[in-house]
């Protein structure tokens, strides 16, 4: 019985904990995210942040879940202020969710410098794709309510002269441009990761 008691303080205190580390990380994704920075050949629109990584560091700290929730939580805050009606901070958790759901997931079966590079690398590269059916579905859309779609192929071909078509959008710009948006999080987050451990699991060096 006495087990039972110390088991279940156990898991109230580490779950409080990990509640408690999620709604830091959202906060710290959330203000992230206005930091954005140009990418390269690419219109002045399309623009970067770097509010994935307290996401993909959660995920790796606490499980996929956990970072699918940090994504989920800065969206909804950035739907306080969302120009899109909400479809941009949809798409957002679309390709973030998949970056660290796939890596955390990956991660967590197996805790090893090695698996958390190979998570980093598949997630990724899902993110990649993600993003190119997001672009394409979704995103690419809502912008041609604002500029007609020759116009804006036109504003990507105008750095990438073989970019012709919506297609050609998503397959030389959103894919590349996520997938390299991806492992520059994740060089990131290996770098801060094993730092950070201590603080996130509560304990002291």
């Amino acid at each position: 019985m006495e087990k039972t008691v110390i088991t279940q303080k156990r898991t109230i205190s580490r779950n409080v904990r990990t509640l408690t580390a999620v709604a830091v990380l959202s906060a710290v994704s959330f203000l992230l995210a206005f930091f954005e920075f140009p990418v390269p050949l690419s219109p002045s629109f399309a623009r970067m942040d770097l509010s994935d990584l307290p996401a993909l560091i959660g995920a790796f700290a606490y499980g996929p879940l956990a970072g699918i929730m940090t994504e989920l939580i800065k969206n909804v805050l950035q739907l306080l202020s969302s120009s899109t009606g909400g479809v941009g901070e949809l798409a957002n958790f679309i390709m973030g969710s998949s970056f660290v759901g796939i890596a955390g997931l990956i991660y967590q079966a197996h805790k090893t410098k090695k698996r958390a590079l190979a998570a980093c690398l598949a997630g990724s590269l899902v993110m990649g794709i993600v993003a190119a059916a997001v672009n394409y579905f979704i995103l690419l859309p809502v912008f041609e309510t604002f500029m007609p779609l020759e116009q804006l192929i036109a504003s990507f071909g105008a750095f990438i002269p073989f970019i012709r078509t919506k297609l050609d959008v998503v397959l030389f710009n959103a894919f590349p441009f996520n997938l390299l948006k991806g492992l520059a999080i994740s060089m990131v987050t290996m770098l801060l990761y094993k730092r950070l451990t201590p603080v996130l699991k509560g304990r002291q060096n």
